[in-house]
């Protein structure tokens, strides 16, 4: 069994901060703009961002992070219809705030709808980046949402992996839980214990990385899973289903 992804790295979290959340969901994804912006319109895209980006939280990122020190890299997500246009609008708009810079040389290379999908759809189809890192910059990422966290955690390993530095994440909107993308050490155990090491090292192998690099969202989803077999054979048709999305196969279970 070979690794799935090429382009797909994870690192373990060491104390990485919480992601800094501007809007509420529901809000957010009701908007007349949405639907645009997350298709590609990039003027819908920046009305929807100006209309929650939050004063209050980009005082909190500031004060963290030391912004003005930070190049801003944003999740540019392929969806079936079209270029998600809301990261890099964020981007500009904290960019201007924040005075700091925007990268433009990462980008996702594949696409992988995770609009509505299920869990397992996330888990199976991983985002893959590409793209030139700054090792002497300290990154902030950018996306327009978090649920179980893998884009943000991908897209932090190509950075890593290519020698820069990552500080922290901010997104448009997200569930509150899912801001902590650190996976605890009594998740991994339970985890472990109720699923085998069988199941882990299928995991080793199927994705390249072990469980400390899984988010918290992604460690508690598998953790409510009945069964090894059910995770297996659910990310398997998961990625059967999304095989054909960007016109490359995906390399088999």
């Amino acid at each position: 069994m070979s690794k799935a992804y090429k382009n797909v790295f994870r690192f373990p979290w060491d104390r990485f901060p919480d992601v800094f959340i501007h809007g509420e969901e529901t809000s957010v994804r009701s908007h007349e703009d949405y639907d645009a912006a997350k298709t590609g319109n990039s003027e819908a895209a920046y009305r929807l961002v100006y209309e929650f980006i939050n004063h209050k939280v980009i005082q909190k990122i500031d004060k963290a992070i030391d912004a003005g020190r930070v190049t801003l890299a944003s999740a540019h997500a392929l969806e079936r219809d079209g270029v998600n246009a809301i990261p890099e609008a964020m981007a500009e708009v904290l960019a201007a705030r924040l005075q700091c810079s925007v990268e433009q040389q990462i980008v996702q290379v594949n696409i992988v709808s995770h609009t509505k999908a299920d869990g397992f759809a996330r888990l199976a189809r991983q985002a893959e980046f590409d793209g030139s890192v700054d090792p002497n910059c300290n990154y902030l990422l950018v996306d327009d949402f978090v649920g179980q966290g893998g884009t943000l955690a991908n897209l932090r390993g190509w950075i890593l992996n290519q020698g820069g530095n990552v500080v922290g994440a901010t997104v448009l909107t997200g569930k509150p839980y899912s801001a902590k993308l650190s996976v605890e050490n009594t998740q991994i155990n339970e985890l472990t214990s109720k699923h085998g090491e069988t199941l882990r090292e299928w995991w080793r192998e199927r994705f390249g990385f072990d469980y400390d690099c899984l988010t918290g969202s992604e460690a508690r989803y598998l953790i409510r899973t009945p069964s090894a077999d059910r995770i297996r054979n659910r990310i398997a048709a998961a990625v059967e289903a999304g095989s054909g999305a960007s016109g490359e196969a995906i390399s088999p279970l």
